[in-house]
């Protein structure tokens, strides 16, 4: 075995292990935060429980099944993945078959779960948007306008749901693959002016969205509405001070917190584990991070090495806007912490994004090389090419 494929070997049994002591953190924290809610409301403390431990073994099973493709093999289908979720994401505006929650349309009842199909989109749109901008020199003028309205097209599904936070972060993926990408630096930078005047006025369209960022600077302008979770989450932590006040001993979880164990679960971290717990769960994502980009470095398929670290981009980004929201020093957009908080279709769909990461790993120097020649790049081998 050659010494990089020692080392790939190494930081993946680090990274799979990081995974774990994650999910099994936030497995005990959903119970934690959930079992009062449940026993009052459902009829069993163990009801969120249940429910996460089988989106968790789903996830898993997904898992395995995308480690099992070859990547070549997803990514020539990018474009086709990428279409059947945004018919999929257009289906939660059709009425009857879309679920409203709090005035938003983003799920879908299959029964079992509440399917939410921007967060599966967020990594088909990731496959499209790698084959898009690494071809982008190869494309005609008519094929850009084509393919890059299956990256657009999901964006506006997202804000008419509306789900800004979803929104942001596909945007996000988009903007990081772009900068990682062959694509022209002359059309990124005026791309991303753009992009970034759009957000601007798309955030300051909607009259809940400028309230979201009035309570973020003044929550105690209305301490009883639309300020009152924000300082409900001050006070976890407050009661937490360093050491916390014990496992399953939080006060705002009992009906205080809205969205104790989903959303808001860094809070009930905050208040029963203390600075101690806080520290520790950021220190889990940093890794997850630092471990993760890497793994992408240490692949040898330029388009391996994107997507793994577009994955550990996307998650890791996410993770520090959930914290940064429920600390108080961002506007609230209501996403959650992965792989901790209580929630179906984003625990499948980061658990199903892994196994896309276990198939780069495994991809064959012959793959690789035919994965390379697909959008005739002259920059070849890993993601440090991509900052030569």
């Amino acid at each position: 075995m050659s010494d990089a494929n020692s080392r790939l070997e190494k930081l993946t049994n680090y990274f799979l292990i990081n995974v774990f002591f994650l999910v099994l953190f936030g497995v005990i924290m959903v119970f934690s935060a959930s079992y009062m809610y449940a026993k009052e409301n459902m009829g069993s403390s163990y009801f969120f429980l249940t429910k996460q431990l089988v989106y968790i073994g789903l996830g898993l099973v997904l898992a395995m099944v995308f480690s099992r493709f070859k990547i070549l093999y997803l990514y020539k289908q990018a474009y086709k993945l990428n279409a059947l979720f945004c018919v999929l994401l257009t289906l939660t505006l059709v009425p009857g078959l879309s679920v409203v929650i709090k005035g938003s349309k983003r799920w879908l009842n299959l029964g079992f779960m509440n399917l939410q199909p921007g967060e599966f989109m967020k990594f088909s749109l990731m496959l499209a948007a790698i084959r898009y901008f690494e071809n982008f020199n190869n494309y005609t003028p008519k094929q850009r306008l084509l393919y890059l309205s299956g990256l657009v097209y999901p964006l506006g599904i997202l804000i008419l749901q509306p789900d800004f936070g979803t929104f942001f972060i596909s945007s996000m993926i988009i903007g990081f693959i772009a900068f990682l990408s062959s694509f022209p630096r002359k059309y990124f930078y005026s791309t991303l002016v753009v992009g970034l005047v759009g957000a601007f006025g798309i955030m300051i369209s909607a009259p809940y969205r400028v309230k979201r960022v009035l309570t973020f600077l003044d929550p105690w302008a209305d301490p009883r509405g639309s300020g009152f979770q924000i300082i409900q989450s001050f006070l976890a932590f407050a009661n937490g001070s360093f050491f916390g006040q014990g496992l399953g001993n939080s006060n705002e979880k009992l009906f205080y917190l809205p969205e104790a164990y989903n959303d808001f679960i860094f809070s009930v971290i905050g208040e029963e584990l203390g600075f101690i717990g806080v520290f520790v769960t950021a220190v889990m994502f940093v890794s997850f991070i630092f471990v993760g980009l890497k793994m992408a470095i240490t692949l040898k398929s330029r388009v391996g090495s994107i997507l793994v670290s577009t994955v550990i981009f996307a998650i890791g980004l996410q993770a520090f806007l959930n914290m940064g929201v429920v600390l108080g020093v961002l506007p609230t957009k209501g996403l959650n912490l992965p792989f901790i908080s209580y929630g179906g279709s984003s625990m499948v769909a980061n658990l199903a994004a892994l196994g896309l990461i276990m198939a780069c790993i495994k991809i064959q120097p012959g793959d690789a090389k035919e994965v390379r020649s697909q959008g005739k790049q002259t920059p070849a081998g890993s993601l440090r090419s991509v900052f030569q």
